[in-house]
């Protein structure tokens, strides 16, 4: 098997390095006749500080004309080398960084550390903002300077609103304002958006909001055998993908003060979520509400540069079955039961007792503040020294209140009173030596302390679904758990030219286990399913003595490039080694032990351990010019990303691993004009993770045309994707769970069943306009 995987890895090498080379060569055939185009300088914004080298930006281009192809910021992010997506709502996709996702990396939004207060993680950081609201987009793949890490081993992101701006010394008062509106037709998804600021000289005020909304999408083919959705009446046709619908609108209010060098600065967030539908959960997200208040200060000083932050979150978070599946449940004859697990749809009953239930609404409240200080002191001319400290705090509380059927007569307590404290400090040594030579050295220290309240379920009394003896269990053991983790980050860079850069090192990093891995606890199928943030369809029940996640990480990127960056080519191979990697086992209810034989095609329960992973690959990303024309300059850009994970106490793959994927575009620009015709190439997806019975997925390709025109305050933004409307399945998109009897693993005829993958969205034609005055 090992062999075999190798084989693969050396097999995509061999197809992509002649194209490296053809790159290459006509890069430098371009880079020869070009003439040599002007310098341009850019300063940063005094007392802003300065960030570790390394990061990969979103281009303005692109956050400019996405924005209007969709309403989910995590997808601003694929043209990013060594990135993909999990599949969740439409507008909480979780990010993926060379194989490892959701906690396992660090997102900050305008700074802050945001928790996903859910068992299924459906309210993730970049869910809060809007992409018509991000200013700035950076990614640190693989290895991550100790400043902008700790708490994750695959990476972090940073997300950044627009920076407040301010009047020139002596200019009138000035007021800016943006309102946009979009349009896409395979889901009719639709939204606004608007801005507004006032500033003088020393004072900003401003204001973002954004609302959108969208029906279930279609696919490009049927996928399902079936119609029913679990509810009376209500079908869906056989290439809908069930819940997928969404509805969202964000707030953010702006004050800031300006003095010489210095900038303090207030934003409050408001989130009202009325609904996001999950095609790849056993529920749907009904409610989010999300408050924060988050202040900043930098100043400038003689001795460098000193950040501040403090800040608090507030969710209150609502899951119950969305309109696409099955609400009543219960044993027996309508009305005083639903007419029992057989039936295709339950029918609606009276009163609430142990065979009627009433949907099943699930809680969740979570709180989080943090405090984080960091200084930037210029050493020498050539060494600076970046130091800081953080400070978070997580509560959370998850119950789930009676509803009747299986769900009486008093609350589970799914997670009570869970506490995760993280305090750390760091240090960064950053050094220039040569004109040639940059180093980059540090290390962070944190402590995590979690603990957790006692449990209990919603009937004792009933000894079938083990929730005394579970609870009894886990209430017995020792919940305080105190990690010491140490991050180390070790970098250099060296320029051999004015054409070419090599950035190599190594990184030790360190995560500790999420409240759910740890504190939940309930082997009862029903239960278990409900705590799954990966879209598997499995149910999953927590570890107590789970062991943090520590991740060694060889890196380096290969840069060749014009001087005035008209074309470029970067590669960059990686090796990571997890020990203690949080992976899963299935398990036996009535044993409470590991399952001896492994379940395969079909959903089951399986429990958080720690095991050992391997991932490695390599990233290709590159752009040219082509042409310059009466009809405009084109060019042409394109990646390829190649991960491969194994587990290596079992053999078996990783879970949601993107098989082998490229992306290859070309682009015109011409006055106001900036056009794309794209290709996304992705290989059929065979390493799955057998524990978990991941749905293997064919191949595909799909094309992308995207268009824009730009006047002084007007611009237009349209599109279509996948213009061939083909149809397939998301290799990361989990398993389709989208409609029917979602509660429990039916027997047929009921859905739904083990084996289908979620599809991708069929052909839509997109349209945004944007008005700024």
């Amino acid at each position: 098997m090992l062999e075999l995987k190798h084989a693969e890895f050396a097999r995509a090498m061999t197809l992509a390095l002649p194209a490296l080379g053809l790159l290459c060569a006509q890069a430098q055939a371009a880079e020869e006749a070009a003439a040599t185009l002007p310098v341009v300088t850019v300063t940063a914004t005094p007392g802003s500080g300065s960030q570790a080298s390394g990061a990969t930006s979103v281009d303005r281009a692109t956050l400019n004309t996405r924005s209007a192809a969709t309403s989910d910021t995590a997808s601003l992010l694929t043209d990013i080398p060594g990135l993909s997506l999990l599949g969740a709502g439409g507008v909480s996709s979780l990010p993926v960084i060379h194989g490892l996702a959701d906690d396992r990396l660090r997102i900050q939004v305008d700074g802050m550390d945001l928790i996903a207060s859910c068992p299924n993680h459906m309210n993730p950081a970049l869910s809060y903002l809007d992409p018509t609201q991000v200013d700035s987009l950076k990614v640190y793949a693989g290895i991550t300077p100790v400043s902008v890490g700790g708490d994750s081993i695959g990476g972090t992101i940073m997300a950044e609103s627009r920076a407040p701006a301010f009047a020139a010394p002596g200019q009138a008062a000035l007021t800016q304002g943006e309102i946009g509106a979009f349009y896409r037709s395979n889901n009719q998804a639709r939204g606004v958006n608007v801005a507004a600021s006032y500033a003088t000289d020393k004072l900003a005020l401003s204001y973002t909001g954004a609302s959108s909304q969208a029906d279930n999408y279609r696919a490009g083919a049927d996928f399902k055998t079936y119609d029913f959705t679990g509810r009376a009446g209500h079908n869906l046709a056989r290439n809908e993908v069930g819940s997928t619908a969404y509805e969202t609108r964000n707030h953010s209010l702006g004050l800031a003060f300006r003095s010489d060098n210095h900038l303090l600065e207030a934003k409050l967030g408001y989130q009202d979520l009325p609904s996001q539908l999950y095609p790849n959960q056993r529920m749907d997200m009904l409610g989010n509400t999300q408050k924060s208040v988050n202040l900043r200060y930098t100043g400038q000083f003689d001795w460098g540069a000193l950040q501040a932050r403090a800040w608090h979150e507030n969710v209150d978070h609502v899951m119950d079955f969305g309109a696409d599946k099955r609400y009543w449940y219960g044993n027996g004859v309508p009305p005083l039961g639903s007419g029992g697990p057989t039936a295709l749809f339950g029918q609606a009953c009276s009163p609430i007792s142990t065979t009627c239930a009433a949907g099943m609404p699930m809680y969740t409240e979570g709180k989080t503040t943090g405090v984080s200080l960091k200084a930037d002191v210029a050493l020498t001319a050539q060494d600076l020294l970046r130091v800081g400290g953080e400070l978070q705090n997580y509560r959370l509380n998850d119950w789930w209140p009676p509803s009747g059927g299986g769900m009486f007569p008093g609350t589970f307590w799914n997670i009570r009173d869970a506490q995760r404290d993280r305090t750390a400090v760091f240090g960064e040594w950053e050094a220039r030596r040569s004109a040639q030579w940059m180093t980059l050295l540090g290390a962070r220290v944190e402590q995590v302390s979690m603990n957790a309240g006692t449990v209990v379920g919603y009937n004792p009394a009933n000894l079938a679904s083990n929730q005394a003896r579970d609870a009894a269990a886990f209430n017995a053991q020792d919940r305080q758990k105190t990690d010491h983790n140490l991050d180390l980050a070790a970098t250099a860079r060296y320029t051999a030219s004015a054409n070419y850069d090599i950035d190599f090192g190594f990184a030790h990093k360190v995560r500790s286990p999420n409240v759910y891995e740890r504190y939940t606890w309930s082997t009862w199928q029903m239960a278990a399913l409900m705590n799954n943030f990966v879209g598997d369809g499995n149910g999953y029940l927590g570890d107590v003595n789970l062991k943090p996640e520590k991740a060694n990480t060889l890196s380096a990127t290969f840069d060749w490039h014009a001087d005035d960056n008209r074309w470029g080519f970067k590669a960059t191979p990686y090796y990571t080694q997890v020990s203690d990697y949080i992976d899963a086992v299935q398990w036996n209810a009535t044993t409470n032990q590991p399952a001896t034989t492994l379940a395969t095609n079909r959903f089951s329960v399986l429990k958080y351990v720690n095991q050992s992973a391997r991932l490695y690959g390599i990233d290709l990303s590159g752009h040219l010019p082509l042409a310059s024309t009466a009809w405009g300059v084109f060019g042409l850009k394109g990646l390829l990303n190649y991960t491969h994970g194994t587990n290596q106490d079992t053999g078996s793959g990783l879970y949601n691993v993107m098989p082998l994927n490229a992306k290859l575009a070309v682009t015109q620009q011409l006055d106001g004009w900036d056009n794309s015709a794209e290709l996304v190439l992705v290989q059929a997806k065979n390493s799955v993770s057998a524990v978990r019975n991941e749905i293997q997925t064919p191949g595909y390709a799909l094309v992308n045309l995207r268009g824009s025109y730009a006047w002084k305050q007007l611009r237009l933004n349209f599109g279509i994707e996948n213009l061939l409307d083909k149809f397939y399945d998301l290799p990361t998109g989990g398993a389709y769970t989208g409609q029917g009897t979602t509660m429990t693993n039916p027997a047929l005829p009921n859905y739904p069943q083990w084996g289908t993958a979620v599809p991708g969205m069929g052909r839509t034609v997109y349209l945004g306009v944007t008005v700024k005055f």
